[in-house]
């Protein structure tokens, strides 16, 4: 008896590229006490839209492109992938053949060799899915990179050409496309609002300091990371004697520390655990993600808000997530026209070709 084989898992090398793409998921949580950062995506909302382009759950790990080019070439297997965020993107069925443009925002079904180029937006975080996700060995219970201790990932680094990449779900599974981007957050009037809560030394701040936070349009520096952001703007002030040598203490995702020269840094998923310097305010959890579409320049404005009304934004995200992904819509996979059957099960007689009346179906 003949055993069937297996059907391959799709595979793909980094041609070229990788600086500042890892690989990510929903992060890395329980271990902060004894120092491990949460990490995992900047933009989790966009990350899930690209794992649901592809009906992957929503813990599979993808890929995070913060700004710079990657080309993939897919292994001896067809490769099914997605790319969600502001990018360009083309493809070659092989190397002496012409770029072709391809879309973000649906399911593509890459040919056994075949390559793609992906350009996000200056200063813009991509993802890129694999379909089942990339498969990589959790560590401490996740597959997100933190670079700085060499975690997770692949080989607890960025990518690098010459780099493997296999796709968790071993078969072809459903495409879908949706019918308009996902985006957490929009400037208004070209100004990035953005809610906070009071920090744990909210006290160290006058109230000028406080209301000078709220009230100034700060700007994002070239400074930023998956680590953090800093802002440029008009120097906040501590009150006289307080914040001078104070002990360190936790901190968090959305933190936003004050350091000696004023100007505030907002810490993202890769924050450290605990911090010396005072925090003014928290970016709340539903506001976040916008920070990692944030390139040098960005306006940014803080706005002041409650416990209760973070809580209901963080509800409403997800109902405009979810609603968001009920419009996907179902992408039909191009396959060549087998035209001998086409003719032959042909309900209708006297069938000609239309390419070349003459031939005799």
């Amino acid at each position: 008896m003949n055993t069937p084989t297996p059907p391959m898992t799709g595979s793909a090398r980094v041609l070229s590229g990788g600086a500042g793409c890892t690989v990510q998921d929903r992060g890395r949580y329980g271990w902060r006490h004894v120092g491990v950062p949460v990490s995992g995506c900047l933009d989790q909302p966009l990350a899930d839209a690209a794992n649901a382009l592809l009906d992957n759950p929503p813990e599979a790990a993808v890929l995070e492109l913060r700004g710079l080019p990657l080309t993939l070439q897919a292994g001896e297997a067809a490769l099914d992938l997605a790319v969600a965020g502001a990018a360009t993107l083309r493809r070659r069925a092989a190397p002496e053949a012409s770029w072709q443009a391809a879309l973000p925002w649906q399911g593509l079904r890459l040919a056994a060799q075949e390559q793609l180029h992906v350009q996000p937006a200056p200063g813009r975080c991509v993802y890129l899915a694999l379909g089942g996700g990339v498969a990589c060995t959790p560590v401490l219970g996740s597959r997100a990179t933190y670079v700085r201790a060499g975690l997770g990932g692949l080989h607890g680094r960025m990518l690098q050409p010459q780099d493997s990449l296999a796709a968790a779900r071993a078969a072809p599974g459903p495409l879908w496309r949706a019918p308009q981007p996902w985006v957490s957050a929009a400037p208004e009037a070209g100004v990035l609002r953005l809610r906070v809560l009071h920090g744990p030394q909210h006290q160290d701040f006058s109230p000028e300091a406080w209301s000078q936070f709220l009230t100034q349009t700060w700007q994002a520096s070239a400074a930023q990371d998956r680590m953090g952001l800093r802002l440029q703007g008009q120097a906040l002030a501590l009150r006289a004697g307080h914040g001078v040598g104070m002990w360190s203490d936790a901190v968090a995702p959305g933190a936003v520390q004050v350091p000696a020269d004023g100007m505030p840094i907002v810490l993202l998923a890769d924050a450290q655990t605990v911090g010396g310097y005072p925090k003014i305010a928290s970016v709340i959890q539903a506001d976040l993600p916008a920070l990692a579409q944030a390139p040098e320049g960005t306006a940014l404005r803080f706005e002041a808000c409650t416990p209760e009304q973070a809580r209901a934004a963080a509800q409403a995200q997800a109902a405009r997530w979810q609603a968001w992904a009920a419009q996907r819509q179902a992408c039909a996979v191009p396959r060549d026209v087998d035209l001998a059957a086409l003719y032959q099960h042909s309900l209708v007689s006297g069938m000609i070709n239309a390419l070349n009346p003459s031939a005799t179906p």
